[in-house]
């Protein structure tokens, strides 16, 4: 009996000290790691992001880079990190909900060790070819692939990245097959296309933005249920008769796996009000992210349906990592 009142003492001195923490937080800088180096658009957004939600939560908020393996490592350290609201993690889809379905041997668990907070942005991904090859829409693409089946080089960032199962969404739906040629990242393997070593090539829209507005690349399609408000002009694979070929990049912010749902509830306001900034938005807008914000629990739903969706694209691909 006795052992019993004092576990039940103990059991609500931890929820009072955790109710207490949540709601004095913050009291000290935020980090969000970001699993890509300095420079590209996932850092863009978090920078812009971190900029606006001090101002609503009181504390700075710092971007601090841990690339490497795909986002592996930096997913990694922040599964790991004590769940306490200091540590979070901007993700895109492809450490969270591609690499476990692709590694065995991938250190954490989405589900197991992350608190969702908000999706963030949708990132389409953009067909594009060089304006030299003459090529006017995706069918056009695939005439040529129809016509030398198996040798045209197709580039993506790597495999298994959301270019690389973009492109296996779309041979399916065009019933041809391209040459697949995996980079170690979009900047190789934008210099190849434009240097025409590959022929074409899907990428995140604000990766090819710059490219296409300088007239360099030219966007054929958009792998996307609806048209990117920045390239209004360019139809989705669907519109140009190819089914099943939505695969939207995205971005997300996560906790580690315990964090006080308080803490969850505190961050995701600080999120969503950072979102619906005009001046934010626009520049978002502006890069071809498209702001996506959501509760917690449906960003939880959306993982779920992730995993699920690539780890069947995976397996009936057979794709393995190089």
């Amino acid at each position: 009996m006795l052992i019993r009142r004092l576990l039940a003492a103990a059991a609500v001195a931890l929820l009072a000290g955790t109710t207490a923490q949540a709601q004095d937080y913050p009291t000290r800088p935020i980090k969000v790691i970001v699993a890509f180096p300095a420079g590209g658009p996932t850092n863009f957004v978090g920078r812009l992001l971190a900029d606006k939600m001090k101002d609503f939560l009181g504390q700075p908020v710092i971007i601090e880079n841990k690339a490497g393996a795909n986002g592996a490592i930096g997913a990694d350290f922040v599964a790991k990190s004590a769940p306490d609201g200091y540590t979070l993690f901007l993700t895109t889809s492809g450490a969270v909900t591609i690499t476990p379905n692709l590694r065995k041997d991938t250190p954490y668990d989405t589900l197991r060790d992350f608190a969702p907070i908000s999706r963030v942005v949708n990132v389409n991904e953009v067909l594009a070819v060089r304006p030299e090859l003459g090529v006017k829409s995706a069918a056009d693409l695939v005439a040529m692939a129809k016509a030398k089946p198996g040798t045209l080089a197709f580039a993506s960032t790597g495999v298994g990245s959301p270019p690389h199962l973009t492109l296996e969404l779309f041979q399916a739906a065009a019933g041809v097959k391209f040459l697949h040629i995996p980079y170690r990242g979009a900047a190789p393997a934008i210099t190849d296309l434009l240097g025409g070593q590959v022929i074409a090539m899907f990428a995140d829209a604000p990766i090819l933005l710059p490219q296409i507005r300088a007239g360099k690349l030219k966007a054929l399609a958009v792998a996307a249920a609806q048209r990117n408000p920045v390239l209004p002009g360019v139809p989705t694979l669907i519109e140009q008769g190819y089914a099943d070929t939505v695969a939207d990049n995205w971005y997300g912010l996560l906790a580690p796996a315990k964090t006080p749902p308080a803490i969850i509830a505190r961050l995701n306001r600080a999120l969503r009000a950072a979102l619906a900034d005009p001046d934010v938005h626009q520049k978002l807008v502006n890069v071809g992210a498209v702001p996506s914000p959501s509760t917690p629990e449906e960003f939880a739903q959306f993982l779920r349906e992730e995993l699920a969706r690539w780890g069947k694209v995976i397996r009936e691909k057979g794709i393995k990592e190089g």
